[in-house]
């Protein structure tokens, strides 16, 4: 790498490239002097790399801001190419609605007119614009309310500019900005307030009162900028490193940017139904994503040094460093610890990492790539950020009863990850006490499932040895063995299955063929024995076969799938096929998962059939007391939706390709055209038509571009037949899904009470369980080791209570399930909105679970 490129790539961090220092203005010095010696000769590649610089390294900007004001000293058409660079890229974002990109330019051109190479009235005119279109938009005549998302979102990133460039606008063009914020309190007096149903970390039976109660994002956004602007517009969390170069860039020619517009919304849709427009609602806010959800953990002491406006910057400066180098967790978390602040910010940044990892309906990454960033984090921060860490789980398993179904299934798959990768040093002893709870609280059964993925990680004896300081614990841990094989002779003695089995071993051992073993089946197995006998001999032998290890088991299902699909042709046998992989496995969740989950995968068994296994008796038993039968279900509706999904990318990639295609042979027909209508010269005589050998090569070209046009188009129809086939089964996947938990609630939940709230389900229960646990229960955290005051210690006894019952918990934890696949999937949902509604969501349907629904979809609740 060339130096100016690395001293721009490394400017304002400690690193080689400066030396022991550390100081922004002696960085800037340094790096403009490097840059000044290269423009003349590298003038396009310095500007290209310093605007990708600003774009994917956000927190430095106000560095890349000065530079580019000294820049403009030097060179006034270079930073004019620059700005007209900016503005070309800030049109196509606008254009194609990419969100990052336009915020993060508007902080560059922000920082640009602080350094004097913009004007401050071209920042004001993209402002006004923004204004414009937001205040349309929600206009009820004019625009279109349901894209609010949008609107807000121009406002965020007005406000979100503010601390970076407020006190220069303030000084050069009062007017303009006065103008500017009265317009944006205007908007603010019109627009409706934002609601998070359905999308809270925690989940509350007052959720819509609680909601309306809670200024949303942007109205709290409003406020900080607010107190900002009281306090003279002074941000501590913003260097300001243009200062150093005042006197000197003010000497520059400020640049204009040209006109830019804001995208066209749709219209309102032309039949008004609530169904209509919760469609368009839902893909408004997939567009224009609310980019943060706050997650409070620790007290707010542990944040007292920032002002308002600084938990935004930091939280910016977070989502920035998280988004842009996703790629590679090691710098991640290198400038997430380097940020350009003088406050420690240890407890925010563990916040903003959660809220990011527990975001719904889903997080921006994959959940292992912030698992990673907190490994990382805790090796950087070695004595301050483990602290934190282990304050955060304490935290929130002092509210796990009350935390969102998905954002507790997502922590129990990082917390048990994030031990393994530190020996799983935990102090159980501090959550001994569950073990005196009911087997269906919420508590045990989290520390129950972390033991139960952290055996999946590990073994079970190290697992068992990491809580030995806890070792009632041991009676939460999964049963240790292996595969529950039932037709292996015992003692000796052996019957029909066992005999019938053996031979079934050694036909597979003997390298079989499969269609040998068929006929065997239906010659000798099948015609003398029953169904349950002949599904139990070659299921059980088969997994039997394949249970030393997962290739094991991959081997079997692709050389014997077919014997099974032969067996089990239809839903009902795969039901009893999935019945006896769980018998089999019944020590092993993990290898049952990954069992139905390949062969679903090898189309052995349906999705639909994997629903009515779940939501049999046995299973929905278990409902609020593992998390076996989810995963199962979780992982069904996934690979469902992954395959189409999965589709749909193949079918757009198609389109494209035959667009190109298309393109190609007409021109290759056009010069196959063009070649034959001309004169030529044969031995002295005119002929028609080009040399016959350069026109033939044309004509091959031709037929072959002609060729691959065809079977382009050939594989898109096959695409789209196999799309169409896997919407019908997504369609009858979650018609039976919504069916199925329906039925199960009608049964269970109280009947003739008029129970329509998780309040009121909970205050049904009657008796009180109490628990003998030690100091009051509290989230207060203590100073030093973070370890919340009702843990255990060696002080006295206290009285806490689990005081739901076991009817009322399974129905709790039933509807919270509801609500996340609706939320999860919302977007295949809401196509058959009409179907289900029709069909389920009917007035028969009981309340809470119509209630669970609408809140997943963020749909109004239907009233009966």
């Amino acid at each position: 790498m060339s130096s100016w490129r690395s001293l721009l790539l490394r400017i304002g961090d400690k690193s080689l490239e400066y030396g022991p220092s550390s100081d922004f203005k002696e960085h800037i010095d340094i790096c403009f002097g490097a840059l000044r010696r290269e423009l003349e000769h590298s003038e396009t590649e310095i500007l290209e790399y310093l605007l990708t610089c600003a774009e994917q390294l956000p927190h430095k900007i106000p560095l890349y801001g000065t530079l580019i004001g000294l820049i403009n000293l030097e060179n006034e058409n270079s930073v004019k190419r620059l700005v007209e660079k900016t503005q070309s890229k800030f049109q196509d974002a606008l254009d194609t609605g990419n969100c990052n990109r336009i915020r993060i330019l508007m902080r560059l051109m922000t920082v640009m007119m602080c350094s004097k190479a913009l004007q401050p009235s071209s920042l004001v005119d993209i402002f006004e614009t923004f204004l414009s279109s937001a205040a349309t938009t929600v206009d009820e005549e004019k625009g279109n309310p349901l894209w609010q998302p949008c609107a807000d979102f121009y406002i965020t990133c007005i406000l979100s500019c503010l601390p970076w460039g407020a006190a220069e606008l303030v000084e050069q063009v009062p007017e303009d900005i006065e103008r500017v914020m009265v317009g944006i309190e205007a908007y603010l007096s019109i627009r409706k307030h934002t609601s998070d149903t359905g999308l809270s970390f925690f989940e509350n039976e007052d959720e819509i009162e609680r909601d309306l109660n809670n200024k949303d994002f942007l109205e709290d956004l409003w406020d900080r900028i607010q107190v900002l602007s009281s306090n003279g517009w002074k941000v501590e969390s913003v260097p300001r490193p243009h200062l150093s170069f005042e006197a000197q860039l003010v000497a520059g020619k400020s640049h204009e940017l040209g006109t830019i517009s804001c995208s066209n919304l749709p219209n309102l849709p032309s039949v008004t139904s609530g169904v209509s427009f919760g469609k368009e609602k839902h893909e408004a806010e997939l567009k224009y994503p609310q980019r943060i959800r706050r997650l409070n953990i620790f007290p707010s002491s542990k944040m007292e040094d920032m002002q308002p406006i600084d938990r935004f910057v930091m939280e910016e400066y977070l989502l920035d460093v998280l988004l842009y180098f996703n790629g590679s967790r090691k710098e991640c978390a290198s400038f997430m610890v380097g940020l350009p602040v003088a406050f420690r910010y240890e407890y925010l940044m563990a916040e903003t990492i959660f809220s990011q990892l527990l975001m719904l309906p889903q997080p921006p990454f994959k959940p292992a790539y912030y698992t990673l960033v907190i490994i990382d984090l805790c090796k950087a921060l070695p004595g301050a950020f483990p602290a934190v860490v282990a304050g955060a789980v304490r935290a929130l398993f002092e509210k796990i009863a009350d935390l969102d179904m998905e954002c507790r299934t997502r922590l129990i798959l990082w917390f048990s990850h994030h031990l393994s990768n530190f020996q799983f040093i935990w102090p159980w002893e501090e959550w001994a006490y569950v073990l005196d709870l009911p087997r269906w609280a919420p508590q045990r059964v989290f520390v129950q499932e972390v033991l139960e993925r952290e055996v999946r990680l590990s073994y079970w004896d190290k697992v068992k040895q990491s809580i030995e300081n806890a070792p009632g614990l041991e009676e939460l841990l999964p049963p240790k063995g292996g595969p529950n094989f039932s037709l292996g002779a015992e003692d000796g003695k052996e019957n029909n299955e066992h005999v019938l089995s053996g031979q079934l071993n050694d036909m597979v051992k003997g390298k079989s063929p499969v269609r040998e073993i068929i006929s065997w089946i239906d010659e000798t197995v099948f015609s003398n024995n029953s169904l349950e006998v002949t599904l139990r001999v070659v299921v059980q032998t088969l997994l039997n076969i394949g249970s030393k290890s997962f290739t094991h088991l991959v081997t079997v299902l692709e050389r014997y799938g077919q014997v099974i699909a032969k067996v089990c042709s239809d839903e009902d046998k795969q039901v009893m096929l999935i019945a006896e992989v769980s018998s089999f496995w019944k020590s092993n969740t993990q290898m049952t998962a990954i069992a139905i989950d390949r062969m679903m995968g090898y189309r052995l068994i349906s999705n639909l059939a994997i629903v009515r296994w779940v939501f049999s008796e046995e299973n929905v038993e278990q409902f609020h007391t593992s998390d076996r039968p989810w995963e199962i279900l979780r992982n069904a509706v996934s690979k469902t939706y992954n395959r189409i999904s999965d589709l749909r990318k193949e079918i757009s990639s198609l389109k494209r390709s035959i667009s190109s295609a298309e393109v190609a042979a007409k021109e290759a027909k056009a010069e196959v055209d063009a070649a034959e209508s001309k004169l030529a010269l044969v031995d002295g005589e005119p002929v028609l038509g080009e040399n016959p050998v350069r026109l033939n090569r044309l004509k091959s070209r031709a037929e072959k571009a002609k060729e691959e046009l065809i079977s382009l188009q050939e594989s898109l129809e096959a695409k789209e037949a196999l799309l169409a086939r896997a919407t019908d089964e997504n369609e009858a996947l979650f018609i039976l899904l919504y069916k199925s938990f329906s039925s199960v609630l009608t049964e269970r939940l109280p009947k003739g009470s008029g129970t329509r709230t998780l309040r009121e389900l909970k205050s049904t229960q009657v008796e009180e369980m109490a628990v003998d646990l030690e100091e009051p229960s509290t989230m207060e955290l203590d100073n030093e080791n973070e370890i919340p005051q009702n843990s255990q210690s060696n002080g006295g006894k206290k009285s806490v209570s689990y005081n739901v019952g076991e009817k009322e918990q399974w129905c709790i934890t039933t509807l919270s399930y509801v609500k996340a696949f609706s939320r999860q999937y919302a977007s295949e949902v809401w196509p058959y909105i009409e179907k289900l509604d029709a069909e389920i969501l009917t007035e028969d349907a009981p309340p809470l679970f119509r209630s669970a629904v609408c809140f997943g979809l963020r749909r109004p609740i239907i009233e009966a």
